[in-house]
């Protein structure tokens, strides 16, 4: 019999900078930072509203003061920004309450940037909240949507949420034309300095399912489909993102995050100078959550190692309702 002879080892192992946690922190390719966190907050009217919603445990609609004790927490956790949307107390076929500066958003947005002003204030800019038909733009005619016909009314909502004192504002209908109607109503009311974070490559996904019980804003018949992107396109959202940077998109945004980490690698390797983010929504959110609820994953591995692969795929912003949970787990580390 043939004595062998013991294998002689590589001389490059990856293993040794496996080896301790030390090492593997030292080496670390990627890293979170809660500074780029940003937690999205349901707001209605009223006062010591925090009512929790069904289908996404830990998250609640909050009234303006609520809203404001929800972001001292995050700012002191070190989130970077909070993402406001707006439960009217009334709706019509206009959306006309999306532009009222007495309304849940704009109050919140004054509260929020007079007693936390560290925390940066984006407000979502679209009419779906505040529609009584649930939908994005007006209805037409012919009983079909008539998108075009709502610009001036997503132009007023943005400006009034920068009269309120966003620092950015985030139009999410996906409307042809809504990012240069927008930023040509800002410039023009004086408002040059605020911002735009457009959801530029927002598609028409299964997993907004949880968000339309949270902002009430379940469409009451059709679907969204003739505007948010069909999930089967991805060469598209290149088109998309370079329209909204030639009409004056500052942040360009992709939505969902973890179904199209692919959509997000290509967003940022066709734009490598502009800020990316990736929103981590609500469906997202509420499967991680049932599947911990009920201990089939450890919820926290599970969480920052899906933050972690949104920031590998290129997102500068991370927006996602586990950004508080996320920022204090990563201080205990």
């Amino acid at each position: 019999m043939v004595d062998l002879l013991p294998p002689i080892p590589s001389p490059d192992r990856p293993q040794r900078l496996r080896q301790s946690a030390a090492v593997r922190r030292l080496v670390r390719e990627t890293r979170l930072d809660p500074a780029s966190f940003v937690l999205p907050l349901f707001v209605r009217g009223g006062h010591g509203v925090r009512d929790e919603i069904a289908s996404m445990p830990g998250v609640f609609q909050l009234s303006p003061d609520q809203a404001v004790r929800q972001a001292q927490a995050a700012a002191e956790a070190g989130v970077g920004g909070v993402l406001l949307f707006g439960i009217p107390d009334r709706k019509d076929a206009q959306g006309s309450a999306a532009s009222d500066d007495a309304e849940a958003v704009q109050q919140a947005t004054r509260a929020i940037k007079d007693e936390v002003p560290e925390i940066a204030v984006i407000t979502d800019v679209c009419l779906c909240e505040y529609t009584d038909h649930g939908h994005c733009g007006f209805i037409g005619f012919d009983g079909g949507l008539d998108l075009d016909a709502s610009l001036p009314q997503h132009v007023a909502a943005a400006v009034s949420h920068a009269r309120a004192g966003a620092d950015l504002v985030a139009p999410s209908s996906m409307i042809d034309g809504v990012v240069g109607a927008i930023r040509q109503g800002l410039d023009a009311e004086g408002f040059g300095h605020v911002g735009i974070f457009s959801y530029a490559v927002k598609y028409a996904s299964a997993f907004y399912g949880p968000f339309r019980d949270a902002a009430d804003s379940a469409p009451a018949f059709g679907d969204r489909r003739t505007h948010q992107m069909d999930p089967a396109n991805a060469r598209e959202a290149i088109r998309e993102a370079a329209l909204d940077i030639e009409q004056g998109a500052d942040l360009l945004m992709v939505k969902p995050a973890v179904a199209y980490l692919d959509v997000v690698r290509q967003i940022r390797d066709a734009f490598p100078g502009r800020p990316i983010g990736a929103y981590h929504v609500s469906g997202e959110y509420a499967m991680l959550k049932a599947a911990a609820t009920r201990g089939w994953l450890d919820e926290r591995r599970a969480v920052l190692e899906t933050l972690t692969s949104l920031r590998r795929a290129g997102a500068d912003v991370l927006i996602t309702y586990y950004a508080l949970d996320a920022a204090r787990w990563l201080a205990e580390a």
